[in-house]
């Protein structure tokens, strides 16, 4: 067996034209023989195909895409027969946005947010059917001529009502270093506020054309994500607008507790930005301190308990200790 080439069947479709290769896979454009419709077919390279990882997230990524229907995510298509490895998906002509972003200028802030909110509608509707994408980035998103945004690779998505499908199982870090939240940098799962965190990175780089931590070594990038807080974009950008600015900073803090609580939440002030409250450039760090005293307290509290219980236990050894070796009872000696 080889690697595809233009020309090649596979069942229904018959290949026209190579779109992409990456290391692991190939995105062909093909025909539907039974439609006539364009499509598209990741391949993956044959080396992979008996990688059981690869296999079991190539068959994750199929599984959780045919149950899904939404305009901004590419339809992931289901053959009458299928004879090998591969994904077949609706043809997008479009570009990825991070192709988009390579001009290395800042997007207008009303073409930044139109994606943004598209990809956030995207989103909501995933978390309402249970699905964490985990892996939102500027390769996985599609953008038509029209300007239609399209999310794709499923990948290490979650289902959060399907334990067998949990990816942790096989990988206890996942996603991306540049987008991935903090809470994934520690091994955890991840929820719908880690797809908000990767959003609110994604719209933070097509306005300012930065990431808020910057490192060209990858362990002293994650190292920062999970211990430093990111710089604003207006430390980019002078004279950035101060709502979006506020708008962005609550969806990348580094605690999920103190982002959006959900994708609705995020789109709400992404459709209204000017009603927005700008950022008080303390609150942040009067809510981590206040944090902070709260754990010192905690741990007061729990240590406290700990020696209580300690003095507890060594008076009632202490009063067994005297009742096991005292004399008798005057009245009951003869």
């Amino acid at each position: 067996m080889r690697d595809p080439v233009v020309g090649d069947r596979f069942d229904q479709y018959e290949l026209t034209d190579l779109l992409a290769r990456s290391g692991m896979a190939s995105i062909f454009k093909a025909t539907d023989t039974l439609s006539g419709d364009p499509v598209a077919l990741k391949i993956p390279h044959i080396q992979y195909e008996s990688d059981i990882v690869f296999s079991e997230r190539f068959r994750r990524e199929e599984e959780v895409g045919q149950r899904l229907s939404h305009p901004n995510l590419v339809r992931i298509l289901k053959p009458v027969e299928k004879s090998r490895m591969y994904l077949a998906m609706e043809f997008v002509a479009g570009k990825s946005l991070r192709s988009l972003m390579r001009a290395k200028e800042p997007f207008p802030a009303g073409k930044a947010l139109d994606v943004a909110r598209q990809v956030c509608d995207a989103l909501a509707y995933l978390h309402d059917e249970g699905v964490v994408h985990r892996d939102i980035k500027p390769e996985n998103i599609l953008v038509t001529a029209s300007g239609q945004v399209k999310i794709l690779d499923f990948g290490i998505a979650l289902f959060a009502s399907e334990r067998r499908l949990t990816w942790t199982g096989l990988s206890s870090t996942i996603g991306t270093p540049d987008y991935m939240a903090p809470e994934q940098i520690r091994g955890r799962r991840g929820d719908p506020r880690t797809d908000v965190y990767a959003l609110g990175l994604m719209l933070y780089e097509m306005l300012t054309c930065n990431l808020p931590f910057d490192s060209a070594n990858p362990r002293a990038l994650l190292k920062a994500k999970t211990a430093e807080e990111p710089r604003p974009p207006s430390y980019y950008v002078p004279n950035f607008d101060a709502k979006l600015e506020a708008i962005i900073l609550r969806a990348i803090e580094r605690d999920p507790r103190d982002r959006y609580n959900s994708a609705r939440q995020f789109l709400k002030d992404l459709e209204n930005p000017q009603a927005v409250a700008p950022r008080d450039p303390e609150t942040g760090r009067v809510r981590k301190r206040l944090r902070a005293k709260s754990r010192r307290r905690a741990m007061v509290i729990l240590v406290g308990l700990l020696v209580l219980a300690g003095l507890f236990t060594l008076i009632r050894l202490s009063a067994e200790s005297v009742r096991k070796g005292a004399p008798p009872a005057a009245g009951r000696s003869r």
